[in-house]
Formats: C-alpha cells, structure tokens, sequence
C-alpha cells in the first residue's frame, strides 16, 4: 500500500513548479492577500485554485454558486474553468473586500461570467431559492458557525450528481487531534460528522490546502 507523506515547504514548490501555471490577476490577489495581515489566511490555497479550475472542466459545469468570496481567488479560479456561456454567483457580507475582488474579476475578464451579491448569504440563499436556481457545483468557504446552516441551505438547490464542496474541513489538522476541544475545532467536527451521515450525498474529503469535502448529490 502506498505510504502518505507530510508536503512540506520543498514538496509544494516542486508541485508548483510543475503545475499549471497561475493566470497573472490569481497571482496578483495572492500579493494583494499578503497585504492584509492575519486575514490573509482566509484565502484558498495555490492546489485549491487547480483542483477548482479542473474539476469545473472535467465535470463542464456551467452554473456555480460561491459561499464566501473573500478577495476572490477562489472565485476568479472557478470562474477561469467556466466555458464562456458559464455562470457564477458569489455571496459575501463584506462591501470593501468585494469591491476589492470585483476589480480582480474585471482586471481579469472574467467579470462577466461572475455576479457579486453583497449581503448575509443565508439571506440571499433565502432569494436564489425563491428564483428556483439549480447549480452543478457549490463552494462553501465561509463562516465556520453556519456551515451545517449553509449545507442544509444548498442541498436542494444542488442538481443530482452535482458537487458541493466545502473548504477548511480538516482545520489545520486540529480535528484529527484528540486534545484539542476548543470551540471551532468541535464545530468542523462536528460538521464533518453531520456531513458522513447525510444519506442525500456522497462525500471524500481530499487533503489538499486545509481540507476539502467533496459531496456528489445523490
């Protein structure tokens, strides 16, 4: 059986180097992101943009709905495996950082494609709902408290056999250790077990950047 490894700092730069390379505005909000401070960590990591762009091309998805936009790395890399008549709609609560990411969409031509709601995403799932939208694939990457909130939400507006991919699930590998109880480790946790146990998906978590579950719509 193969045997897994630890990616270290040298793994992830012969993996990057070896990659697809990043499109110049990806590149750009990554610098842009090193600005911010502390919330820099809010950002996706560099094998999240690949592994979203791919499986965007591979599944020929055309309709995407995003949970937490941020300065719109993730966004923008979803937005790049899109075909041309593709969608995206992304929700966040945050005016600045959406403006922000609005400006990186058009640098990089891609704003088309993309529409920004700013506003609490529980509401604005409450409108797309009542618009009877139906999406191929929907990325979770906001608020950790609301995340069994945000599933539940977007269960029914997830086509069969769509993907709904949640981002942070393994918590820099703080819900793996037993000794660490404190408050949003539990809440992945327990998240993640509520996940397992849904009978309408079917789920992998793939350890790439912090943590991705994978959900296929049953």
């Amino acid at each position: 059986m193969g045997k897994d490894f630890t990616i270290n700092d040298k793994i992830k730069n012969y993996v990057a180097n070896l990659s697809k390379e990043l499109h110049p505005v990806q590149k750009e909000i990554i610098e842009y992101n090193k600005t911010l401070g502390e919330i820099k960590k809010m950002q996706i990591a560099v094998s999240q943009c690949h592994f979203l762009e791919l499986i965007i091309k591979i599944s020929k998805a055309k309709k995407i709905l995003e949970i937490g936009t941020f300065t719109g790395l993730s966004t923008l890399s979803m937005a790049l495996g899109l075909p041309e008549d593709g969608f995206l709609i992304a929700l966040d609560k945050n005016k600045e950082t959406g403006k922000k990411a609005l400006n990186f969409f058009k640098k990089a031509n891609q704003d088309r494609k993309i529409k920004t709601i700013i506003k609490p995403a529980l509401d604005s799932l409450t409108e797309i709902k009542k618009e009877n939208l139906s999406f191929d694939i929907i990325f979770i990457d906001a608020d950790k408290g609301n995340y069994k909130k945000y599933y539940d939400e977007v269960i029914n507006l997830t086509k069969k056999d769509g993907l709904i991919i949640i981002d942070n699930v393994l918590w820099h590998g703080d819900v793996a250790d037993e000794d660490n109880n404190d408050s949003l480790t539990n809440t992945i946790r327990d998240f993640n077990n509520y996940v397992k146990n849904d009978k309408k998906t079917e789920q992998v978590i793939i350890p790439i950047g912090d943590g991705l579950t994978v959900c296929r719509k049953l």
